[in-house]
């Protein structure tokens, strides 16, 4: 290859997107002078071409006409901006767009993209023909098997529904083993009958693509399936794994193991777990997505609480409750849970404390944890805010055991001392900003080795041609007298 096609490549390649660009963009833009009129737009007949460019005014002509024409580029654009403004609505649409900026200002504005950018870009391009009637011979028979399947699967549920209606008619006396044998009868057979509900749809395209689309009814079973499925892969180890690495257990807890997914939210942003935050974001309270996969709606409680807080006196660390609600209802439909907005008088017991940490200190572990409440049973908030308001203190083990709850769901955040902590500490009213941690030194309490070998024997000044060999050497330049 010549050193001519070398520097011509880049440009032959950039020339080639740009035509694939503008051959793309054609199909959702129209030419303005060539296209048919608008309804709302009857009214007027005058049709621009945005390609012309003006007349160059002679000699002959007026001033008047040389500012008309001067002013003709200007008239162009004016009517090219309704054509941007339509290709921009075009590309904000959820359903088809495929443009990076389109999908990053979505997500923003809480609307995120429907499913993956092939799928929407698939439906952009194509006749809009349903997920269920496309025309392959294959993919309709395989429909055909699933179906008959998900006939047998059931027919299996209407007998098992049978069994449980007749086993719950049936009087405690008359079954072998009594009223336990009874209960732990039915609540295997209910199970069996929501595996089955699975096996039913586990297989059906529409169900799978619905899910992927986030169009799924997580009341369920088999949306419930799905999501939990897809949460015990990476997101499920990547918090185990922070678990392990951060010493949650056993700082925190003797033992735990996550079942639900905790998702963290601080305006609008979505924060990995173990992420180290500025401490100005932490100022508004977040806001979680918890996902539970069993049915029901239940009331929990959240507890974000900091590990790490470091006590002088003691030469070692406390720990301090950040925020604690209790008797907050969540379901598997229903997984937004905005810590600004629980109930200041039936729910909140502890305020949102922003994170914090003085200067010369190690970063912060910020733990928050969802406890699940007995069924049926709600916590008294009075007595939380006299047990806990101090903050100080807090221990999420004793918390746990006084109230009988269970840990379901965990995330975690860190913040360290930056050039925001001290405003953020002044507008929350927490002293200690101007304090900074150090260091102590710890001397080795080691006896000071004496020089030996041939270098110690030819420290004497008789020696002194021979000390070049050795004025490198740490430790005997230093000794010398």
């Amino acid at each position: 290859m010549s050193s001519c096609q070398r520097v011509a490549r880049p440009l032959v390649q950039s020339l080639r997107q740009e035509r694939l660009f503008l051959q793309s963009a054609s199909q959702f833009s129209r030419s303005f002078s060539r296209s048919a009129v608008r309804q709302d737009d009857e009214g007027s007949t005058t049709t621009t071409t945005t390609n012309a460019a003006p007349t160059p005014p002679t000699g002959s002509t007026s001033a008047a006409e040389r500012l008309e024409a001067a002013s003709k580029p200007n008239a162009g654009a004016n009517a090219a901006e309704p054509g941007k403004v339509r290709m921009k609505e075009r590309l904000m649409d959820r359903e088809t767009t495929t443009a990076h900026w389109a999908e990053r200002k979505l997500v923003r504005m809480g609307t995120p993209p429907v499913g993956s950018r092939r799928r929407r870009a698939a439906i952009r391009t194509s006749e809009n023909v349903p997920f269920e009637q496309l025309p392959y011979q294959c993919f309709q028979e395989a429909r055909k098997v699933l179906q008959e399947d998900r006939q047998e699967k059931i027919q299996a549920i209407a007998k098992e529904l049978a069994k449980i209606k007749r086993l719950e008619e049936t009087p405690a006396d008359q079954v072998p083993g009594g009223e336990h044998k009874k209960n732990l009868r039915l609540a295997s057979l209910r199970k069996w009958v929501e595996q089955l509900k699975i096996l039913a749809d586990v297989n059906d395209p529409i169900v799978k693509r619905r899910f992927e689309d986030g169009l799924g009814d997580m009341d369920k079973p088999i949306y419930r399936y799905y999501a939990e499925r897809k949460w015990r892969g990476l997101p499920y180890r990547i918090i185990t794994q922070r678990i392990k690495q951060l010493n949650i257990v056993p700082d925190v807890l003797p033992k735990f193991e996550p079942l639900a997914d905790v998702q963290l939210f601080f305006r609008r942003s979505k924060v990995t777990p173990g992420e180290i935050l500025n401490s100005r974001i932490t100022e508004v309270p977040p806001r979680l997505r918890v996902q539970v996969f069993n049915p029901g709606e239940r009331l929990v409680s959240v507890v974000v609480m900091d590990s790490d807080v470091p006590n002088a006196e003691t030469d070692s660390f406390d720990r301090r409750c950040h925020y604690l609600a209790a008797n907050v209802p969540i379901s598997p439909n229903q997984p937004s849970l905005p810590l600004g907005r629980v109930n200041k008088e039936t729910q909140l017991a502890v305020p949102w404390l922003p994170a914090f940490s003085q200067k010369g200190a190690p970063y912060h572990r910020l733990s928050v944890f969802v406890l699940e409440q007995k069924p049926g049973e709600n916590l008294d908030i009075n007595k939380l805010r006299e047990l806990y308001s101090s903050r100080d203190g807090f221990s999420l083990k004793s918390y746990r055991d006084k109230f009988g709850l269970t840990p379901v769901g965990f995330n975690i955040f860190r913040t360290i001392w930056d050039e925001n902590t001290a405003g953020v500490m002044e507008r929350a009213g927490v002293p200690g900003a101007d304090i900074q941690f150090k260091f102590k030194r710890v001397h080795s309490l080691k006896e000071e080795k004496k020089p030996r070998g041939w270098e110690a024997k030819r420290q004497k000044p008789k020696y002194r041609s021979l000390w070049k060999y050795s004025k490198r050497i740490y430790g005997y330049a230093h000794g010398r007298r």
